[in-house]
């Protein structure tokens, strides 16, 4: 059966993005069709419930960290708190992850849900994960970037720490 790898939605082409657009990546496709991927696609924030298109959320400070400890916040451009939908998001992406086996992650960055290494605040990008980023993490789960297709082959290339890693996971 063909690993599966758990994916921003709007990289495959999804229209899930807060303005009612994708982000198709041709890279990351090509990437996962010549690994024998089979992409579970997710977008944490409609899973959180937010519409599409939907205003663009920015964290108030922080990331995902904070946001996870409960000392941080995400508002959108109208002041709406819309924190609760980030979590209720991320866990339910992480059910998804789990729920078909996905071992690895790829999603988008700068992205207040999926972005790996940065993200925007009110001052604009910063570095820092996104909240279902940071959960994935958490829970021992491998998450890289579009724009990080040459570590992602790196790391499958790593025989060792990919056993480690995959193997892991796969046990809890």
């Amino acid at each position: 059966m063909p690993e599966t790898i758990l994916v921003s939605a709007c990289l495959l082409g999804f229209r899930c993005r807060y303005d009612g657009t994708a982000k198709i990546n041709l890279q990351a496709l090509a990437f996962l069709r010549d690994h024998g991927f089979t992409p579970v696609p997710v977008c944490p924030e409609q899973l959180g419930g937010l519409s599409t298109p939907r205003s663009p959320c920015r964290f108030d400070c922080g990331d995902g960290t904070g946001v996870l400890n409960g000392n941080g916040r995400l508002f959108d451009d109208q002041g709406q708190d819309r924190t609760g939908a980030f979590l209720r998001g991320a866990h339910a992406a992480l059910a998804i992850t789990r729920d078909h086996g996905c071992r690895l992650a790829l999603m988008k960055e700068r992205s207040p849900s999926c972005g790996p290494h940065w993200v925007h605040d009110r001052q604009g990008i910063q570095t820092g994960s996104g909240v279902a980023a940071t959960l994935l993490k958490r829970e021992g789960i491998p998450v890289f970037s579009e724009e990080e297709l040459a570590a992602l082959e790196e790391f499958l290339n790593n025989a060792a720490l990919k056993e480690k890693i995959l193997v892991k996971s796969k046990q809890e």
